[in-house]
Formats: structure tokens, C-alpha cells, sequence
């Protein structure tokens, strides 16, 4: 956008842009790429390839075709904790059940960003004139479900409503509310049997690939079509691997490769979807598309299905906002109850993810394998 409310622009500089790309600055609403749950936080915010609990919705909706029972779970986390912000924070829902009558499962989940309270000045002086608060929030509605033993498939519709500022500045007629519909396409392959020349070995239950095409959308409009920005469009690749796996010890191994599918030219002009699809990739270069990819590896180690430690590593380019750093987690599981936590520790000094907990409460039923 062009011309924005100043001040609300200064928070959400501090605290969006930080958390998603330097080429985030061609989108709008980048609250919707923040890594929701702790146990994939954990394991450097990755999942696309995993996608086996009620997160999928936000990771990869395939992975509920996968999925029996039930779970709700809710996320909370007090946002960029460097800037000592006590009314900046984060919280995730989600819900799932499989219903075998409609063949397959369904979510739900609400994503809510709050951006705490704001001062409205006069526009001749400094003079406080009034209080208003910031917010974004996304609720969504899923479905995944198998085409074949070996593929699931899944969707999100989702709403989002951005709520930075109830007016405009100066001659603005608009304000800093608006409104938008997204979607997302989900693809998820766990083969039961797997072989491949010179392994005797079966190697099916031991990996598994996942695809997900998030935010597909109209352009997001506060003030009028002609400064309205694109939404965060992600492709999202994903690898899950589990070396070890036995009575009582399994671990699994998770790889996430990430990119903006946004483009933004020179003169500030975004192009619409579909078209944004291929010049996201046609209008850099090589080198550019490489580097536009952000990396995310994690492990985590299970005991008995009741003690869990993760770690992981986040890597992006330094040309596309220099997001690195190492994350750690943990989660305990008791009958239906479950309860997991991570941590960020970034590299930069100062940085302000760095110190970031998640922490998570959840309850899963009706699924023996849990």
C-alpha cells in the first residue's frame, strides 16, 4: 500500500516482517506463514511432509485423509518477546475428527495475532485524540481425503479479517479493515509398500512427501483496489523420514523447503493469481529462485509415545531476510492429554524471534494409535 497508518505500520514492521521474508514487504497479512503449533516450532518449523496430527491443517491439509479420531488442540505464544510487548501475543486453534460416513476427515481452526493498543494523534500536534486496537485473525475449514491407499488429498477455506486501524490518515476515505477468502491445495504421499533397486528392504511406512499451495486468493484491499497487496501465497514442499522406529523408540526426521509464490515489480505493481504463479519464478533468476527458498530441518525422538525431545534449524538467505536459527522443543503425552513447548535461539543478538516459547495444550481421543 501506499500510504498507511503510520504508526500501525511501525508494529507491524516489527512484528511480521521479521518473522516471514524480506519479500514479505510485496504481501499483506504475513501473520498467516507464522509457524502455529509448538511440536513442528520445535522441529525448525517444518511438518508439510508429516502432517499427522490436527496442525496438518496449517501444515498440509492432505494429512488428515491419514488421520483417525480426534483432537483440539490451542497454541499460545507471547510474540517477538525482545521488544518486552506485554499485549503483543499469538494464539492458534484447531480441530479435527475423521468421519468415515463422508470419507475422510474435517477441520477446523482460528488463527488470532493480537497487536496490542494504539494512541490516534491529531493531525496538527501530538495530542491524544483517542485509543483504538490492532488485531488479525484467519478461521479455516478443512478436508482431506484418500484417492488411493497410498495418497491423500486435502483443502482449506479460509476468512480473514485484518483489523490494523478503524480509519484512515489524512485524506484516506478507507480504513485499516479489510476482509478476503483463501484457499489452500494439499497433497500428501505415506506409501505402505516402497522398494527400490539393490534394497531388500521394504521401505513403505518409512517416508512420506507432501506438497502444500497455501493462500490462493484476491488481493487483500484497505483502502482502495488500486493500493491493494497481494496475499502471502507459499508453496510448501515437505520430506518425512523415520530411520528408527520400534517397540518403545522412533524417530523421525523432517525437511520443509518454502517459497513466496509473490511478484512485485520495480514500479510497485503486483501481479494477480494465477499469473503470479509463474512469474514468482519466470522474472528472477536462477540464483534467485534458489536462494528465495527458505530451508527447514527437525528431528524428534519419541519414547514409548509418551516423551518426546525435538531440535531443529531454520535457514533463509541473507537477500530474502535472514531468518536463521536453531529451535528446541519437548512434549509429553498421558492417556488423552497432551502438552508440548519450543524455543528459539537465533543466531543475531537481539534478534526478534530470538527467545520465542510456544506452548501447546491438546486432547486426542478415539485414535488407539496415539
Amino acid at each position: 500500500m501506499k500510504k498507511f497508518f503510520g504508526v500501525v505500520v511501525s508494529l507491524l514492521a516489527a512484528a511480521t516482517v521479521q518473522q516471514v521474508f524480506a519479500q514479505a514487504g510485496t504481501s499483506t497479512v504475513p501473520f498467516l506463514l507464522i509457524s502455529p503449533n509448538s511440536r513442528a516450532s520445535g522441529m525448525g518449523e517444518s511438518g508439510t511432509g508429516i502432517a499427522d496430527d490436527a496442525s496438518a491443517i496449517h501444515w498440509n491439509p492432505a494429512g488428515l485423509a491419514f488421520q483417525k479420531g480426534s483432537e483440539v488442540s490451542i497454541t499460545h505464544a507471547n510474540w517477538l518477546p525482545q521488544f518486552n510487548l506485554s499485549d503483543l501475543f499469538y494464539d492458534y486453534f484447531n480441530y479435527k475428527m475423521d468421519l468415515p460416513e463422508i470419507g475422510g476427515s474435517v477441520g477446523a481452526g482460528v488463527t488470532y495475532l493480537n497487536l496490542g493498543e494504539f494512541i490516534q494523534t491529531s493531525d496538527k500536534d501530538p495530542t491524544e485524540i483517542g485509543r483504538f486496537k490492532g488485531f488479525e485473525v484467519a478461521a479455516v475449514l478443512s478436508y482431506g481425503t484418500l484417492i488411493s491407499d497410498d495418497i491423500g488429498i486435502g483443502t482449506n477455506l479460509r476468512f480473514i479479517n485484518s483489523s490494523l486501524s478503524p480509519f484512515g490518515t489524512a485524506q484516506e476515505k478507507g480504513n485499516g479493515i479489510a476482509y478476503d477468502l483463501a484457499f489452500d491445495i494439499g497433497f500428501l504421499y505415506k506409501p505402505k509398500n516402497f522398494y527400490v533397486p539393490f534394497v531388500e528392504e521394504d521401505l513403505g511406512d518409512f517416508f512420506s512427501l507432501g506438497v502444500n499451495l497455501t493462500n490462493l486468493g484476491p488481493k487483500v484491499t484497505y483502502i482502495d483496489a488500486a493500493q491493494a497487496d497481494p496475499l502471502p501465497t507459499q508453496l510448501r514442499i515437505g520430506l518425512g523420514i523415520v530411520p528408527m522406529k520400534d517397540e518403545f523408540n522412533s524417530l523421525t526426521l523432517a525437511v520443509d523447503f518454502a517459497k513466496l509464490l509473490v511478484y512485485k515489480a520495480p514500479n510497485g505493481a503486483s501481479d494477480e493469481l494465477p499469473k503470479s504463479l509463474i512469474t514468482s519464478f519466470t522474472k528472477n533468476s536462477y540464483e534467485q529462485n534458489i536462494k528465495s527458498f527458505n530451508t527447514a530441518v527437525g528431528l524428534e525422538y519419541w519414547y514409548d509415545k509418551k516423551v518426546a525431545l525435538r531440535m531443529g534449524y531454520f535457514f533463509e538467505d541473507p537477500s530474502y531476510g535472514n531468518r536463521n536459527f536453531m529451535t528446541f522443543g519437548a512434549g509429553l503425552r498421558y492417556d488423552i492429554y497432551g502438552f508440548d513447548f519450543s524455543y528459539i535461539s537465533a543466531k543475531e543478538e537481539n534478534h526478534p524471534l530470538s527467545e520465542t516459547l510456544r506452548f501447546t495444550l491438546l486432547i486426542i481421543w478415539g485414535n488407539d494409535s496415539k
